[in-house]
């Protein structure tokens, strides 16, 4: 369980979380909301003590290991796999003190422990891990330097999903995943054996893998049961109640505050008007819970072209003379909310490159409609804005004409206010960038907007608000992103980027969600029962590696018994003075038995599996 009671914590005096509490019971999955800037993360170092409170306390259950994502993994020669193997201490430790272990006793603890944590599985499991998060077989052998940041940071998820800490704490875990990994990681999450702890603004996230909502306001914390669409329903009434009182306690003040002033000068009412006035300095301000200042986006509207504004036929594009799609016949109108669907790496990038104009058409050809303009809008285009300018430098770049008002007033048309117009950009926070990222790439009023993940780092508020201005919006948009509850709200057409080619999605997004989560094959596959794979030179090896482990396991745990055995068999040892002795030798010789018994149940599984791969590689 984790207890959190009546904890303070001010930033340079300015309290941040003041006399909050909440207990969080073992096991449970809970999400954590707040706008930005409320204490999530300051919420979460607490909870690591990482900073010191100034009032209160938290606690935990003794030994339990707290672990979340605090970096990207380095970049370095180890690879994917052996990262996150590594991350679970324990195992690396025993293994490495089996090698030289001479101890009896000590070797049968260390296999015991082994079993005990299954050890022996390890692999799969950081495999099964690593596959959710995108990465195939090839590339979890391939070192981390071959990857860049944002793969990283998907590296160190998978290392502290592997190493299943008592307490785990996700900061914006979906922010580096695209929809497929999204969506294995909501289902993960759900199944994780012990507690969780999400701060995320990814609705779908919050309503699938958490079944408890704790939120950040007004510097307390309150937890509501259930997932973030009960807890938005029950806050929304809250809400309204609140508002309903503080009316009516308005109405009240008001009326005796008028009392008060007509009749204070009168000397046969004044008794009456001071009980009155008493009477409004007793009323206890009734406060409305904080509400988030909907920042809207105000996207140019564009006139209206002749359909269809790009059209392609025949067409393939890719890089360096190798094709990546091809055969592409596709049409767009300035009606059309299309979001493409499709693992990492099939392609949604290189599209949306051709697209925008930025990837010419290997082949075939892709006609726009006259005056045609479009705005493109990238993760990465967020990390290139100038640190060291202002948001008015960045526009004033595109607009120079333009006077200081109107540059202004189109940077509050994106919840950019005069503070932070006047504010440099490496020292504004991430959602502050990214909408005017959103800006630059919608000033020219494009006919056709291209967003690529446009919601990391957009809190909920600016998540809504961002969808209302893309229903608004008269242009064509294309969308990838992995926020299923944006997809859901704005995309009316799918389109599936898979084997090199584009084609319409006939199902919908749960479709495709239930698609990405089953481990059954199409039905027409079925028909025909597949070959096994021929196994590779690598996996025998591993393989063979894995068997030789069991038995020197085996050879080990088998000297042990041997030993103990003689020694019971001594009738010396059964004398007055060595009970004792005797008795620990027993449990001793019935807990190496134990692991033996283990230790060959693993020996025959690995030697079957090596049976089967050799068998296949000489079909």
């Amino acid at each position: 369980m984790l207890r959190i009671d009546d904890i303070t914590y001010s930033v340079a005096g300015r309290p941040l979380i003041e006399n909050a509490s909440a207990t969080i019971p073992e096991g449970h999955k809970v999400g954590i909301v707040g706008r930005n800037g409320t204490g999530k993360t300051t919420l979460f170092r607490l909870i690591r003590g990482e900073l010191v409170l100034e009032t209160g306390s938290i606690t935990l259950p003794q030994r339990a290991r707290i672990g979340g994502v605090a970096q990207e993994v380095p970049s370095n020669e180890v690879s994917l796999i052996n990262t996150v193997l590594a991350a679970d201490t324990e195992r690396t430790a025993l293994l490495e003190e089996a090698e030289t272990a001479t101890d009896a006793t000590r070797i049968s603890d260390i296999q015991m422990r082994l079993a005990d944590i299954d050890a022996w599985s390890a692999e799969a499991r950081a495999a099964t891990i690593l596959r959710g998060l995108g990465f195939g077989s090839a590339e979890q052998l391939q070192p981390c330097s071959d990857f860049s940041g944002g793969w990283r940071m998907r590296v160190a998820l998978a290392a502290v999903l592997f190493s299943q800490p008592d307490l785990l704490l996700l900061d914006e875990p979906t922010n580096y995943l695209d929809l497929e990994g999204a969506v294995w990681l909501e289902t993960y999450l759900a199944r994780y054996p012990h507690t969780v702890l999400i701060v995320s603004h990814d609705r779908g996230l919050l309503n699938r893998a958490v079944g408890s909502i704790l939120h950040l306001e007004d510097r307390k914390l309150t937890l509501y049961q259930g997932n973030y669409d009960t807890f938005a329903r029950t806050r929304a009434a809250r809400v309204a109640a609140a508002q309903s009182e503080a009316k009516k306690q308005d109405a009240r003040r008001a009326h005796l505050q008028s009392f008060v002033d007509r009749f204070r000068a009168k000397a046969s009412k004044a008794v009456q008007a001071q009980s009155r006035l008493k009477m409004i300095e007793k009323m206890t301000p009734i406060t409305t819970p904080q509400e988030a200042a909907l920042k809207k986006f105000t996207f140019p509207s564009p006139e209206e072209l002749s359909p269809p504004i790009i059209a392609i036929e025949g067409a393939s594009v890719g890089y360096d003379g190798k094709a990546i799609l091809s055969q592409l016949d596709l049409r767009i109108d300035q009606d059309d909310r299309i979001a493409l669907l499709g693992k990492n790496g099939q392609g949604k990038s290189t599209l949306s490159k051709m697209l925008a104009g930025k990837l010419k058409p290997m082949t075939g050809r892709m006609t726009t409609a006259s005056k045609f303009r479009v705005g493109y809008f990238a993760q990465h285009q967020v990390d290139e804005l100038h640190v060291d300018e202002t948001p008015i430098d960045h526009i004033r770049r595109l607009r120079p004409g333009e006077t200081p008002a109107r540059l202004r007033a189109r940077l509050g048309g994106f919840g950019i206010g005069a503070e932070q117009a006047e504010t440099l950009v490496g020292k504004l926070s991430g959602g502050q960038k990214a909408r005017l990222s959103l800006m630059l790439a919608t000033i020219d009023a494009p006919h056709m907007l291209i967003l690529d993940e446009p919601t990391n780092h957009l809190d909920i508020e600016s998540r809504e608000a961002l969808v209302e201005a893309l229903t608004a919006y008269s242009g064509a948009v294309i969308l990838v992103s992995h926020d299923m509850h944006l997809l859901s709200l704005v995309a009316d057409r799918l389109w599936l980027i898979k084997d090199g080619r584009v084609a319409p999605y006939e199902g919908d997004l749960e479709g495709y969600r239930t698609a990405l989560l089953s481990t059954d094959k199409p039905a027409k596959a079925a028909k025909e029962k597949p070959k096994p794979k021929r196994a590779t030179r690598d996996q025998i090896i591993a393989l063979r590696q894995d068997v030789r482990s069991c038995e020197v396991r085996l050879e080990k745990l088998n000297e042990m018994r041997d030993k103990i055995a003689s020694k019971l068999a001594d009738p010396k040892m059964y004398a007055e003075d060595n009970v004792v002795q005797a008795t620990v030798l027993q449990k001793k010789y019935s807990e190496v038995m134990d692991g033996l018994e283990r230790a060959e149940a693993l020996w025959v599984k690995a030697e079957t599996k090596l049976d089967k791969a050799l068998v296949r590689g000489e079909d």
